[in-house]
């Protein structure tokens, strides 16, 4: 009998995240028939506390990062704007109309309404700092009509925006931050466009279904199922459909999707020096962007978890396939499924959400229930694994391995020489099996007695000696790893990808998506390179060897400014772009590391649209 991964769900959760995990083989948690962390996934709409991010076991993932409230509450993505706008200038930061909050605020708010009044005309809008949905949000010309009863901020309002046939329209954007340490971002190619059910209009500032975007409002529109010109019925189109309208404007496409990028990277900047390191948590971002009339990208606010409702067709076919994309950015390992049995023998050091390093905590055996104990009467108890060499030859470098992953997998002692040779004469193809189970391709152990071709194919830095620090199970520098990205398989009849860790071979999800150079850098084969791409998830930072380097051990924000301002300076140059893929093979020397440009419906490799980093 094989182990199913398993999925918890806060007060039900979103629906369609169920629907995906169900299809791919997981099984849902039951509280009466499962110990309380026998999970491997818990998803829930608001944060976790801090004691369960402390009591992370290997095997489990939350969809949360701790402490990320800096840039997702209105407010206090505001104070960290306005500092950032402060240390780095104002014409880096120029994404998002200074804020004021009020009550503290008011004197601020007051001296700049009366600068402004002696122009043309200026309009303010008003948010509740802790309000989602569009709730409680207006707009206003004249200071008196500004009343409010809780904390809010004020904004000056983009009176210009770029309009479809006369519709106002803005762009939610998906950001996964699978780590803040190092910082690793992916933006996923679909999105959505959200429109305003009305014609825009300034003189009627007190009709939302003209001036605002969000689906809670415009659904409740009497025009909302009404066929719109050129927009259609509903209010939102798929960002594959809004790169068809783009392709109709005289404008340097490439650039405007790096300034959308950018305003993500410069975003996430301002918190992810202070976010505490869970490598076992994965965060959702939906960035909500507003384009003026001038094709400049506007940063409206961040959502720490992005609606997930099926209200349209719009909805089914973008966001199943976020979801289905993001389980595969975690990666997860049969070892994974096997949850506390693979974890058990002795005590193990589990992550913790301090900001550089994981304290070690021992991780407790779980007891099995009845109903876990009759299940896994089937089940072979997994041999106790013994790798055997002299102390004396152990290296500095093997000690270090062994730290690290002593709290990730089975215990492996180092102490008797030829001892591997003799498991593997003794042991049959199904302990083979077995051990490849437990250890994975990344084990010191010798390979007689590992035969890794019953194992998925890995990515490099998870099968390669560069990589010995790296934990696949506890994916350690990443938050959450990907297994699969395009295995598909039925089950009862119902056509899914699949991940059950049934008798499939899992793909490695990095063939076809990676274009390796002949040469590589020292440097760069002792650095882990993300995943240049999984699914439809984009990977945006880091983007060249600089930003890589950058983004280890602490956090260089002035290094990694510096080169998104020289890479938007390159695009912004260029008006088509120019592919170079044999000068590539030409290139001597250069390191190997690039990255796609998100946005366009073919994102290109970085290294064919500007000139090498």
């Amino acid at each position: 009998m094989e182990a199913s991964l398993v999925f918890r769900l806060h007060e039900r959760g979103p629906e369609v995240v169920r629907e995906v995990l169900l299809e791919r083989g997981w099984e849902e948690y039951d509280e009466e028939e499962r110990e309380e962390e026998d999970w491997n996934l818990y998803w829930r709409g608001s944060a976790f506390r801090n004691s369960e991010y402390l009591n992370l076991m290997p095997w489990q993932r939350l969809n949360h990062h701790p402490k990320t409230v800096g840039i997702t509450r209105k407010d206090c993505l505001a104070r960290n704007l306005r500092r950032m706008r402060t240390t780095f200038g104002s014409s880096l930061y120029d994404f998002s109309p200074t804020a004021f909050i009020l009550p503290n605020d008011y004197t601020r708010f007051l001296s700049e309404y009366n600068k402004v009044t002696r122009g043309p005309s200026a309009y303010w809008i008003c948010k509740p700092v802790d309000l989602s949905r569009g709730r409680g949000i207006f707009i206003f010309e004249d200071m008196r009509e500004l009343v409010y009863d809780c904390p809010v901020i004020v904004q000056r309002y983009i009176s210009n925006p770029l309009l479809i046939s006369g519709y106002k329209f803005d762009l939610r954007i998906y950001v996964c931050v699978k780590n803040f340490h190092p910082l690793t971002v992916y933006i996923h190619q679909e999105g959505l466009v959200r429109f305003a059910t009305e014609k825009y209009n300034l003189s009627s500032l007190h009709n939302l279904f003209a001036h605002l975007t969000n689906t809670s409002i415009n659904k409740f529109s009497p025009f909302y199922k009404s066929e719109k010109e050129r927009v259609g019925r509903g209010c939102k189109w798929t960002m594959s459909k809004f790169r068809h309208f783009l392709q109709s404007q005289d404008i340097n496409e490439l650039l405007l999707w790096q300034r959308i990028n950018n305003i993500v990277t410069l975003t996430l900047l301002t918190i992810a020096p202070t976010v505490p390191s869970c490598p076992n948590c994965v965060e959702l971002l939906g960035f909500d962007i507003l384009i003026d009339a001038e094709f400049k990208p506007w940063l409206l606010e961040v959502n720490d978890s992005p609606a997930l409702t099926l209200d349209c067709q719009a909805d089914i076919t973008v966001k199943r396939g976020l979801i289905g994309d993001l389980i595969d950015l975690m990666n997860y390992t049969l070892t994974d499924s096997l949850r506390e049995r693979a974890f058990q023998r002795q005590g193990y050091n589990k992550p913790c959400i301090h900001a550089q390093h994981a304290s070690p905590v021992s991780i407790p055996v779980l007891k099995e229930t009845k109903y876990q104990k009759r299940r896994n009467q089937s089940l072979q108890t997994l041999p106790k694994i013994k790798t055997h060499h002299h102390p004396e030859q152990i290296n500095q470098r093997q000690h270090a391995f062994a730290a690290v992953y002593q709290r990730h997998l089975p215990p492996v002692h180092l102490n008797k020489k030829y001892a591997s040779k003799v498991v593997a004469a003794n042991k049959s193809d199904t302990d083979d099996r077995t051990l490849n189970l437990i250890l994975g391709p990344q084990s010191r152990t010798d390979v007689s007695v590992v035969n890794r071709q019953t194992w998925p194919d890995r990515a490099p830095w998870l099968t390669d000696n560069r990589s010995l620090r790296v934990s696949e199970v506890t994916n350690y520098d990443d938050t959450e790893t990907e297994a699969e990205a395009h295995v598909s398989f039925s089950l009862a009849e119902i056509p899914h990808r699949g991940l059950g860790f049934r008798r499939e071979k899992l793909p490695d999800i990095y063939s076809g998506i990676r274009r390796v150079r002949k040469e590589r850098t020292a440097a760069l084969n002792r650095q882990h390179v993300p995943p240049l791409r999984v699914g439809d998830f984009i990977r945006t930072f880091p983007f060249n060897a600089a930003t890589l380097k950058a983004s280890q051990h602490t956090l260089d924000v002035k290094k990694v400014i510096h080169e998104l301002h020289k890479l938007t300076a390159q695009l912004a140059s260029r008006k088509k772009l120019k592919r170079r893929e044999e000068e590539e093979e030409e290139r001597d020397g250069e390191e190997d590391f690039d990255s796609l440009l998100w946005g366009p419906k073919d994102p290109p490799l970085l290294g064919h649209c500007v000139k090498p980093f």
